[in-house]
């Protein structure tokens, strides 16, 4: 009885100081890292890859995306919370004070697990020193060299796929074989890399995959679930790269141009024809796409030594990707995105996934 009245004498409850103190010491962490490159990495290794795996075994089981039925659930929350707020904390200004301030020591908790499980990983060093490679200057020269030994690499790998009359290549397995695969090449270059966490989880298909397709979202990594989701609405060929840029993020790697080329790595540790085919083509059509910008006659050169079927393909994505182009969804989402990134440091914004385009040059140099 005590404890009752002494806890309604207290403006906070117990609980939502705990929460404050977590946030504040969530904060001191973020902001060493954001110092120190060398904390950063130590801590995204260590403490943050203990709380990613521990989040990914808890959710992995589930057949579904948690996080896509939480965000489902959202406004039903919103509205609960509001009517629990009129009903019980509304009668005087200090009830509603200790009530937006106990919720907001809850929400608090997002960033503080954002912390503490991924955020540390956009100042990590740069992957190019991770890896030891060679920084190129990336011109119309060696993005040409780079394209060609792309056009090699793409060529072959499509030897060994088979594809449909409708231009697209088929995906031999399902998304769980798919998943063993991709665990199969992380496995490899967690051993080759000390940093890229070994880490057994899976992939989760998005129920609303078709209207997800409209914001041009191809995958995301849910952090406070430890989820990676991917949009099983785009095309075949673009699905294992995308799981293993997903997958890479679960793994710590939180930039994107350098989860990019993680997943490319991956995707090649797995010897899989399909899944090297879906990686070569896919850092094909970044490193296209900026050749293109520099010199359009090397690209248009280089582009001709195609397979006819890996033009097939690329005609067929052209034609899926048309009715979405120019979503009211996906200019929304891009800005949120875009907002995101520069947030945590990224200064290129949503143009750092094309920053991949910069370790592809440095790698097939």
């Amino acid at each position: 009885m005590q404890n009752s009245t002494a806890e309604k004498k207290r403006f906070l409850p117990r609980y939502a100081l705990v929460f404050y103190g977590v946030l504040a010491l969530s904060l001191l962490v973020y902001l060493v890292a954001v110092l120190s490159p060398t904390f950063a990495a130590w801590f995204n290794g260590t403490v943050g890859a203990a709380v990613r795996a521990l989040l990914a075994h808890l959710t992995s089981w589930l057949p579904f995306s948690l996080a896509e039925i939480l965000l489902y659930a959202l406004p039903l929350a919103v509205v609960a919370i509001g009517v629990l707020a009129w009903r019980r904390y509304c009668d005087t200004w200090r009830d509603t004070g200790r009530f937006l301030l106990s919720l907001l020591s809850c929400v608090s908790l997002l960033f503080s697990l954002f912390v503490f499980s991924f955020g540390t990983g956009y100042h990590t060093p740069t992957l190019d020193r991770r890896l030891s490679l060679t920084p190129r200057e990336v011109t119309g020269e060696t993005l040409a060299h780079t394209l060609s030994c792309l056009v090699t690499e793409v060529n072959a790998a499509a030897e060994g796929v088979s594809f449909a009359e409708n231009g697209f290549s088929l995906m031999p397995y399902d998304l769980g074989a798919l998943n063993t695969k991709l665990m199969d090449g992380y496995g490899e270059v967690s051993v080759a890399y000390d940093f890229i966490q070994p880490l057994k989880s899976r992939v989760k298909p998005v129920l609303a995959s078709r209207a997800m397709s409209y914001t041009h979202i191809t995958g995301v990594y849910t952090y406070f679930t430890g989820e990676s989701n991917i949009n099983v609405d785009f095309p075949p060929y673009t699905q294992p790269f995308t799981a293993a840029h997903e997958l890479a993020h679960q793994r710590g790697i939180a930039r994107e141009d350098e989860a990019n080329f993680v997943a490319f790595l991956a995707c090649v540790a797995t010897n899989d024809p399909y899944i090297c085919y879906s990686a070569y083509l896919n850092l094909y059509e970044y490193v296209a796409n900026a050749l293109w910008e520099v010199d359009r006659e090397a690209y248009m050169e280089i582009a001709k030594n195609l397979l006819p079927v890996v033009k097939g393909e690329l005609r067929a994505y052209a034609a899926f990707f048309e009715p979405l182009r120019d979503s009211a969804a996906s200019s929304v989402s891009g800005a949120v995105n875009d907002t995101y990134l520069k947030i945590h440091g990224n200064e290129a914004g949503v143009y750092s996934y094309n920053l991949v385009v910069e370790l592809a040059v440095a790698y097939f140099a």
